[in-house]
């Protein structure tokens, strides 16, 4: 429509333009390997929040008689929560309600990512540095169980503010499972061992190394739910703040201080 949105598709899919307009690019692909048709909106959206309902209208327009597989994703130019900006003026509800209502009422779900938790950066520094996450993928449960191990990662930005994003989609691909880790800092915090103490017990009934072992699983999940609630996700944190330290190391060696 307007030269903004690009689709390279491989030669064993065949494709249908759905719709192209200014904002959203549709397209309802059939891959003959797998014998699926497959629709993907594909989304480049200015900032301004007025703009962006021209958008939410189309897209409760495709939703609202989706029986394929559905994958939307690309630049929405709005974050879903408050954690996924840093810097810059305080977040408003305005700026993520309208997309978390929009994923909501589309029945989508967030494929979450790898990497660093930012997509953008107004490529400033010190107090006018801001980061936000800008690009991201969704899809409907009829993709999710076509292709059980999607998995998206944020990829390194080059000469760009904005970072690409790779999503890959094996169907051959197992789930792997992350394992837990106890992260030492929980111990001083005033409700760990009420978290402990009441996920300590256990309705499981046979050897002691059974009920044992009952009993870790339960706390293990019990701590890692609690943690996410506490404390937020600790190591998107952690790679968000090494972001942040890899642009100021970069800044400094582009301007040392003589």
């Amino acid at each position: 429509m307007n030269g903004k949105i690009w689709a390279f598709v491989d030669e064993d899919i065949d494709v249908d333009i759905v719709m192209n307009m200014e904002k959203q690019m549709t397209l309802m692909f059939f891959h003959r390997n797998l014998n699926k048709e497959i629709c993907v909106t594909l989304v480049y959206v200015k900032c301004d929040a007025i703009e962006r309902i021209q958008l939410w209208d189309s897209m409760y327009h495709l939703a609202s008689s989706m029986e394929s597989p559905w994958l939307v994703g690309g630049d929405f130019n709005v974050i879903l929560s408050e954690e996924e900006k840093y810097g810059g003026r305080p977040v408003y509800l305005s700026e993520v309600e309208d997309l978390a209502h929009c994923v909501d009422t589309y029945a989508l779900y967030d494929l979450g990512f790898k990497g660093s938790l930012y997509t953008w950066w107004n490529e400033r520094s010190d107090v006018d540095c801001i980061y936000k996450r800008l690009d991201m993928f969704f899809t409907n449960q009829e993709f999710l169980d076509l292709f059980p191990s999607l998995e998206v990662e944020h990829l390194i930005k080059y000469e760009s503010d904005h970072a690409p994003l790779l999503l890959s989609c094996n169907i051959d691909t197992m789930q792997v499972k992350k394992p837990f880790k106890f992260l030492n800092f929980w111990a001083k915090c005033e409700t760990f061992l009420n978290v402990i103490k009441e996920n300590w017990v256990t309705d499981t009934m046979g050897n002691t190394f059974n009920m044992f072992q009952s009993k870790l699983k339960k706390v293990k999940s019990a701590l890692a739910a609690w943690s996410k609630e506490t404390f937020g996700d600790i190591f998107k944190q952690i790679i968000a703040l090494e972001d942040i330290i890899k642009v100021h190391e970069t800044e400094f060696e582009l301007n040392p201080i003589v």
